[in-house]
């Protein structure tokens, strides 16, 4: 009785002492740990899914929670947070009775500690019906503007938010520089700065606004570390990845979005070098917790402690398991399925295989996320939170972010932008579907269910239709539709039409479903554009996709190519503005679009990457020969640089290098233009790259219009990683490389 009463007081002042500081919180935490049984502290440490607690399981389509099951969750294994959803997206106000119900539960149990929610977010609140949906990450990089990516994340926010949950499980740090990779599209390309950039805006609106606001989220790095890069290309397949390149590719986007303040961070399903990194104490341990100074919650992936034993085969049995994974320094189990984990957990401390020092520094870094994101203020949906779902203003954001999104790859003759009194043909599987605009993690997992999305959602082929009256469509609804192959209707429809906009690429996938053999196009796609370019009529291919498919053989026979990617809800009415000139593409590639599989080679290349020799007398330097390079994309417009102008001629130690370049619109048409900035070091103890990007900014300029821009670059920005594992600046000259345009500099300790 007296313990009870000791904990009810501690309770009563852990909900009304305002102070938020780190030491208060830490106060707060060590006591209420004082009064936790090893149950409560092993159940915190566990999070299951939601089919575990709903009606019905995971055959529940209404989010309706089954009383007996959650209070077995909460009250008999302590659970301390719950994810996912069952089958599909929900409504906010199921969302927000799931929340409540979940916290009334946690009201009966001893310690009354609330439970957190997490759900992916990773492109929008992906599992709220109605929910913005912006663009892929991968589109976002091509975008080239930070801002688009914070003011979307702090959309995405609010709408989780207002759905009660205050953990995303987003932004996606790992470096797509493997694009058979099925999660390629969920990374900002194959370029480190452009994820150290993007991901540390997209840290920065889910929680600059503070985590206790009823607008931010807790943010959740994932995957930690190299997840992105398997050897195979298939999902949670292994990888081999020298350290000296981990770190120089892998590690910087978790270290500036630690810097950040991100909350939360996610480990990577995979094996490095043959060691799964959840077992890793050198990575979850030395290198992010001591070298890294992360001090936020750790948690695993999907299942991926128990496949330590089941897949990995590093670990004799489950609890061995658990022991390498805990130990490593994993403090939140993403079971999800069942409650093995608490029973493991506490029979391996019992044992004395996890010292409870361990147990407690996991427990306080998961109370202390509790109390910054206010779940011991407040642990019920707020309702100032539900006036901030579904604003007009959000559709007009993704619109805008669709709009920079769009890549322009080939446009000869200027056959566009197209005038609006052509007769139009559009046809194959992309035109008449939604779930191939948006892609992955859409209202449901795959993003493949068309009657999820919200009933006002454009195909390519309606907004194109909106715009030109004389439009022909050729095909069905929905990406499988036999209809979208049949090439003999495509040709007659043909026959009365000016030009062809043919839609290909990739429907909707998520992680393991969406792994393939190769990045060739499917044979009834191919066939499909040879039918129409054989039919004599100008085709402008339209590629909506989240990974680079091949279209070598396409590409000389078409007039234009634009790549959407998914670039969500505004996919198509962004498409049509450019295809009819209402918006001046800007996109710009954040990856190099590969010819073939034997010409997979990255713009960041060495110089014998460059190098192609049979015999001396034959050597050509053309080893980087993509489709189109990292960075490439066209305009209606046209853009000169003026030369580079540098600040000194030389910096040494901290000095500061200011560089300056006048940019002109020579063209007709107002436009934007990313101004990328590149540089080479021409001699160094590590094999140099050829080029790197160190900087970029985007600008609009009206037509003749000449506008100035200025970079800032210090030792820091000309740093790698060498032999010795040390992120180092070593002496030499450099190129800086904007455009067409170089200059030289050199740098001195």
């Amino acid at each position: 009785m007296k313990r009870l009463s000791l904990c009810l007081l501690a309770l009563c002042w852990l909900a009304i002492s305002p102070a938020q500081t780190p030491d208060a919180i830490k106060q707060k935490v060590d006591a209420l740990i004082k009064q936790m049984t090893l149950d409560e502290k092993v159940g915190q440490m566990t999070q299951v899914t939601m089919a575990l607690i709903a009606k019905g399981g995971w055959g529940n389509q209404d989010g309706s929670v089954d009383p007996a099951a959650l209070k077995k969750a909460i009250q008999d294994y302590k659970v301390g947070s719950i994810l996912n959803t069952t089958a599909h997206a929900l409504s906010v106000e199921t969302w927000r009775q799931v929340q409540t119900q979940i916290q009334d539960e946690v009201k009966n149990s001893r310690l009354k500690i609330p439970v957190i929610y997490g759900l992916d977010g990773i492109h929008g609140q992906t599992y709220t019906l109605d929910a913005t949906l912006f663009p892929q990450s991968i589109a976002m990089a091509a975008t080239r503007n930070p801002e688009l990516v914070r003011n979307a994340a702090k959309v995405t926010a609010k709408e989780l938010r207002a759905s009660g949950v205050r953990w995303n499980f987003a932004p996606v740090l790992d470096c797509g520089r493997q694009p058979l990779w099925s999660r390629f599209p969920e990374t900002y390309g194959e370029d480190v700065f452009m994820g150290k950039t993007m991901g540390v805006a997209a840290v920065n609106g889910y929680q600059e606004d503070g985590l206790k606001n009823p607008a931010a989220v807790a943010s959740c790095m994932k995957h930690y570390l190299g997840y992105s890069a398997p050897r195979t290309g298939k999902d949670r397949t292994p990888s081999y990845i020298p350290e000296i390149e981990l770190r120089e590719y892998f590690l910087p986007q978790f270290r500036e979005a630690i810097k950040a303040g991100s909350a939360t961070i996610m480990i990577n399903s995979g094996d490095i070098n043959g060691t799964p990194v959840h077992a890793s104490k050198y990575l979850l341990t030395d290198v992010l917790r001591k070298e890294l100074g992360f001090e936020g919650v750790v948690v695993s992936d999907w299942e991926d402690i128990i496949r330590l034993h089941t897949r990995h085969l590093v670990a004799h049995t489950p609890r061995e398991a658990v022991v390498l994974a805990v130990n490593a320094g994993v403090d939140m189990s993403m079971v999800p399925s069942d409650f093995s984990f608490f029973d493991l957990l506490k029979e391996a401390v019992q044992k004395g295989e996890v010292p409870m020092s361990r147990i407690d520094e996991a427990v306080s870094r998961i109370l202390t996320l509790k109390m910054k994101v206010g779940l011991f203020d407040n642990p019920y949906p707020e309702k100032e939170a539900l006036a901030n779902f579904g604003k007009p203003e959000y559709q007009t954001l993704a619109l805008n972010a669709a709009h920079e999104a769009m890549t322009l790859l080939k446009n000869s003759d200027n056959i566009l932008p197209l005038s609006k009194d052509k007769k139009i043909l559009v046809a194959g599987p992309t035109a008449q579907s939604i779930s191939a605009l948006n892609g992955c993690w859409s209202y449901i997992w795959q993003g493949n269910v068309e009657e999820l999305y919200p009933a006002n959602s454009k195909t390519i082929a309606q907004a194109i239709s909106d715009k030109a009256s004389n439009t022909t469509l050729s095909g069905g609804k929905g990406f499988n539709n036999p209809a979208n192959y049949d090439i003999e209707k495509l040709k007659n429809a043909a026959a009365s039409v000016d030009v062809i906009v043919l839609c290909l690429g990739e429907n909707a996938y998520a992680e393991s479903p969406g792994n393939i053999s190769d990045l060739a196009l499917p044979d009834n796609q191919l066939a499909l554009a040879n039918a129409a370019i054989g039919t004599g009529k100008p085709v402008i291919l339209v590629m909506t996709q989240g990974r680079p498919r091949f279209i070598t053989t396409l590409e000389p026979k078409v007039k234009g190519i634009v790549l959407t990617y998914w670039s969500g809800r505004k996919t198509a009415e962004a498409l049509a503005d450019v295809l009819f000139g209402d918006y001046n593409p800007d996109g710009r590639l954040p990856f190099s679009y590969p010819r073939s599989m034997g010409e997979m080679v990255l713009y960041d290349r060495k110089r014998t990457e460059d190098v192609r020799e049979v015999f001396n007398e034959n050597m050509t330097w053309d080893g980087y020969k993509p489709l189109f390079p990292f960075g490439y994309g066209l305009s209606y417009t046209q853009f000169e640089y003026g030369p580079i102008q540098l600040s000194a001629p030389s910096i040494r130690g901290s000095e500061k290098l200011t560089v300056t370049i006048t940019v002109k619109n020579t063209g007709t048409r107002d436009g934007k233009n990313a101004v990328d900035l590149f540089t080479h070091q021409h001699y160094a103890s590590i094999t140099p790259p050829m080029q790197r990007l160190r900087a970029f900014k985007k600008i609009f300029l009206k037509a003749g219009e000449t506008q100035t821009v200025q970079f800032t670059l210090d030792q820091n920005d000309l740093a790698f990683v060498n032999a010795e594992l040390k992120t180092v600046t070593e002496p030499g000259d450099f190129d800086i490389m904007i455009g067409d345009k170089k200059a030289q500099f050199s740098y001195a300790k």
